[in-house]
């Protein structure tokens, strides 16, 4: 059967799993009888890349030499899970690997590391970086890779080539392959979505802007849409996803990490400057019959070592599920602070039906500036549920974030003594700096400007009401949170690039 679209998942983003949407999209379409086929130019991309740089006697440096000298046994080893039971032994492998993709780069004027992408010239918040970069695809540093590897699906003669594209780090990349296939095919069909896609749609932009490059938009879920556009029946809808066609042995993790989503949106939906509140998403969750159903399926079928559950919020109710119908394999997930994680029992059923770690997005450990965010998160809880969870032992991964409207310097400073008295309880610490959403409604009662000079922006920078400013919490960050006692040991002991991606690893060595 002719393939009737390419789905493509472009370069850069962490390359320990497959990516999900695609594979959402690929269980639709096979379920559908409708052909596709799938290119993670992700992740054969980075491997294209550091299988270039074996000219290790070129590069004057000793560290880039050992980078490129040792590449084969540092991706072994961040792909065995004895490197997981020493921190340094993972970030040596995970920081040489990662220098050997800088390398990688240099001639392009570019930056790339094994989470990220930076072009010294271009954007991706400015449409005319963006059609800039498909102009010219011979200057991004994935060319070689992507020039073969699409000039030999496109003499399939496909009708639509459709890409993905959920982070910025992703943007110029998936331009420069448009411009590739375009200049090979320029009737060949286009179909842009994904996460990135939905909030430029969010915010009335990007829709007419690569007219002539791009034929198709689709913001939010792509099923439907995309089968409606290929002519498929659309008999069956909301599919499990499909990893079949995914390369598993190309993915850093020590074993396939399989990634799973119970739900689309946010049941709490209620914060302050929250995107899925401005993008107007509504909470789906399937139904538990459903889940249950297709993680049965899906693990049996693939056999991970860990299930990544991608929801905004384990809901409750789904969190009860999971203790009362065990995956069988391990797994972790992101969790709101609730009355249930403060409840020991509860927590114990959870660790025996295999939660390894939660994300919990605690963000501040003043209860001001939480109730002023509308969190929907009590501080008294949070200790509670850190407590619980700790005794239980599930390792808790804590986001925190500062420089927010609400918060000040006497803030930042109760979130510090929060953390202090609760350090033992937390295994992970994740640090932010506040970006205020550009289409947020509270931007109405803050003096803002552009954060990037970029009509595809997604954010503004804004005057802090008590003068707390991104500089200022950067400073406290690094001069005074990050080199408490306390803190430091939590600090150094995220998974460097990957984070929570690889965190759970190491619990397992505990």
């Amino acid at each position: 059967m002719k393939t009737k679209i390419v789905l493509v998942h472009p370069p850069l983003s962490k390359v320990s799993e497959p990516p999900a949407g695609i594979a959402k999209l690929a269980g639709g379409l096979k379920a559908n009888a409708v052909s596709y086929q799938i290119i993670d130019a992700n992740a054969e991309g980075i491997h294209y890349l550091l299988g270039q740089t074996s000219f290790a006697n070129e590069w004057p440096d000793k560290w880039s030499k050992r980078a490129c000298k040792n590449l084969e046994a540092n991706v072994a080893a961040l792909q065995n899970i004895e490197t997981f039971q020493n921190k340094s032994r993972y970030s040596r492998a995970a920081q040489d690997v990662n220098r050997v993709l800088n390398i990688a780069a240099k001639p392009y004027g570019a930056t790339l590391t094994l989470s990220d992408y930076a072009n010294n010239l271009l954007t991706p918040a400015r449409s005319a970086d963006l059609l800039r970069a498909a102009r010219m695809p011979d200057n991004n540093p994935f060319y070689p890779y992507f020039a073969a590897r699409l000039m030999a699906v496109i003499q399939e003669e496909p009708e639509f080539v459709g890409f993905s594209v959920n982070y910025l780090s992703q943007a110029l990349c998936a331009f420069a392959m448009i411009g590739f296939v375009k200049n090979i095919n320029s009737g060949l069909k286009i179909v842009l979505g994904g996460s990135l896609v939905t909030s430029w749609a969010a915010l009335g932009e990007g829709e007419n802007k690569f007219s002539g490059l791009v034929d198709e938009m689709i913001a939010g879920a792509g099923e439907e849409k995309l089968l409606e556009l290929l002519g498929g029946e659309n008999k069956k809808r909301n599919c499990a996803p499909d990893y079949d066609d995914f390369p598993a042995q190309l993915y850093l993790a020590p074993g396939f990490i399989l990634p799973y989503s119970a739900a689309r949106g946010c049941y709490w939906r209620q914060c302050a400057f929250c995107p899925e509140k401005t993008e107007e998403t509504p909470y789906q969750p399937l139904p538990v019959a459903q889940v249950n159903q297709e993680l049965t399926q899906l693990i049996k079928k693939y056999r991970p070592v860990l299930v990544h559950f991608l929801d905004n919020a384990l809901s409750p109710s789904m969190l009860k599920n999971l203790a009362q119908h065990p995956p069988g394999v391990p797994w972790y997930g992101f969790a709101r602070i609730s009355g249930e994680l403060a409840d020991e029992d509860f927590c114990i059923a959870l660790k025996k039906s295999g939660c390894v770690m939660l994300k919990l997005g605690i963000e501040s450990g003043d209860q001001e500036v939480l109730d002023k965010l509308n969190k929907g998160i009590n501080l008294a809880d949070a200790s509670a549920a850190l407590k619980s969870l700790k005794k239980a032992g599930i390792a808790a991964y804590v986001y925190l974030l500062f420089g927010t409207p609400a918060e000040n310097e006497t803030s930042v400073q109760k979130t510090l003594d929060f953390i202090v008295r609760h350090n033992d309880c937390i295994d992970f610490l994740n640090l932010a700096i506040f970006n205020l959403p550009i289409a947020s409604a509270e931007t109405q009662n803050l003096e803002t400007d552009r954060f990037y000079e970029g009509d595809l922006s997604l954010y503004s920078s804004f005057r802090h009401p008590a003068g707390w400013d991104r500089q200022a919490a950067r400073n406290f960050l690094e001069k005074t949170f990050k080199k408490h006692p306390a803190v430091t040991p939590l600090v150094k002991r995220l998974p460097e690039f990957f984070t929570s991606n690889h965190a759970p690893f190491f619990i397992w060595q505990c």
